[in-house]
């Protein structure tokens, strides 16, 4: 089974991985009923998708409608205004047959003048401070993708006391100074105040080529050989303050959460650069 720990201050005892729906974007419900199997076969207790991850949270109502008791449920959306946010919310519980969510997030909050809109007085956060008060939903989140992650997202946490964050994680991205900077700034803010902390890209070799025979469903190149998915769960993991999120592809699951099962050690960054370097893994945001 994959090691426990406490999701901020939520109260949620969260599996160290966090199932990322994003995976269920494009496939049919087979697919998907095959893979809450999966999940539930390694114990996985939380689940991350968005609005905007295509068919997800119509993939994820059939299990939720009888299952909603086992895991920590998290959505997100992109809009921005008080009136679209709350509207997606509705849509989002209907598709995901819940009454309620355990934790909301603003979607990819990086554009400084999308987060002037969301925090305005009919912003986002209004509907979201609203939501909570309502029951709709318990829990608060932003996300972001990009360099200035980190720093967008300590600017929220100037604005409102957020319960989590979610951003990428790799080696890669930590080479670039003032990514580096920000994360470890966001970083200890979250461990001061007990936010949880998310990683995405954990998996991430570099941007998609155009002439890129993946055939998985990410929209970057991931690391694929069951031997170098494990090396950089394990690098991730070495960090005991972050949850993973895992990869946006079913068929590159199995052996992510096998990686969860397996580890033993931490992965210094010595190691860890000469299999950037071994492997031609590059930076999936510059």
């Amino acid at each position: 089974m994959i090691d426990k720990k406490q999701f901020g201050s939520t109260g949620h005892l969260s599996t160290k991985a966090l199932f990322g729906a994003a995976a269920f974007a494009r496939v049919n419900q087979d697919e998907a009923d095959r893979t809450m199997d999966l999940l539930e076969e390694f114990g996985i207790n939380h689940i991350d998708t968005a609005a905007s991850y295509g068919d997800a949270e119509i993939r994820l109502g059939p299990w939720l409608k009888h299952n909603r008791s086992k895991v920590f449920l998290a959505t997100k959306t992109e809009e921005r205004t008080y009136k679209k946010a709350k509207e997606e919310l509705y849509r989002s519980l209907d598709k995901l047959k819940v009454d309620s969510v355990d934790l909301w997030q603003m979607h990819v909050l990086v554009d400084p003048q999308e987060w002037e809109t969301a925090m305005s007085e009919d912003g986002a956060l209004r509907a979201f401070i609203e939501a909570k008060e309502e029951g709709l939903v318990k829990f608060l989140g932003v996300t972001g993708h990009g360099i200035t992650a980190p720093w967008m997202h300590l600017q929220s946490l100037e604005k409102y006391p957020f319960d989590s964050v979610l951003l990428p994680y790799n080696y890669t991205m930590l080479q670039n100074a003032d990514y580096r900077t920000g994360f470890e700034k966001l970083a200890s803010i979250c461990e001061k105040k007990n936010i949880a902390l998310q990683a995405i890209k954990t998996l991430a070799k570099g941007p998609k080529k155009e002439d890129s025979d993946n055939k998985f469903a990410t929209w970057y190149e991931p690391l694929t050989k069951p031997e170098d998915i494990s090396f950089a769960i394990h690098w991730a993991l070495s960090n005991d303050q972050i949850f993973i999120n895992t990869a946006g592809d079913i068929y590159l699951l199995p052996n992510i959460l096998k990686a969860f099962t397996t580890f033993d050690r931490k992965i210094s960054d010595e190691e860890m650069m000469e299999f950037v370097n071994k492997n031609g893994v590059e930076p999936l945001f510059t």
